[in-house]
């Protein structure tokens, strides 16, 4: 199995792993679903807003392919992790969410446990 990107575009394949809730947060899937061209098409006219903003999908790392990636590693993470720590914030990742990727994970194998315990609050657009 490739390595696979936690915050990619809905698209039919993509791996649904969970929905943006109200307070930003993501509440992850449990099973592995995968989206089916039904659930692009429906996902994509509801509302005005993107599906990315709605729910979180995961698909292959394109690596150099992606405008993320900054020649060796995923840049999203790293960008995540420095932005907490110099907020303060230090995730406890003793605990951590389910997810239905991890092993398979880019930002799991790219910065471990400390990757999963800031994840759900990781969406992939913002914009409405």
């Amino acid at each position: 199995m490739s390595i696979l990107c936690p915050s990619s575009p809905c698209k039919e394949g993509a791996v649904l792993l969970g929905i943006v809730l109200a307070d930003g947060s993501v509440a992850f899937a449990t099973d592995r679903i995968v989206v089916d061209k039904g659930f692009v098409q429906n996902a994509t006219r509801e509302g005005n807003n993107p599906p990315e903003t709605r729910f979180r999908f995961s698909s292959p790392c394109a690596q150099g392919a992606c405008r993320q990636w900054n020649g060796s590693r995923c840049g999203v993470i790293d960008s995540v992790m420095t932005d907490i720590q110099n907020a303060g914030y230090r995730p406890d990742d003793a605990i951590l969410p389910a997810c239905s990727i991890r092993q398979d994970c880019r930002w799991f194998q790219q910065t471990g446990a400390a990757a999963c315990a800031v994840c759900d609050i990781v969406v992939t657009e913002t914009r409405a």
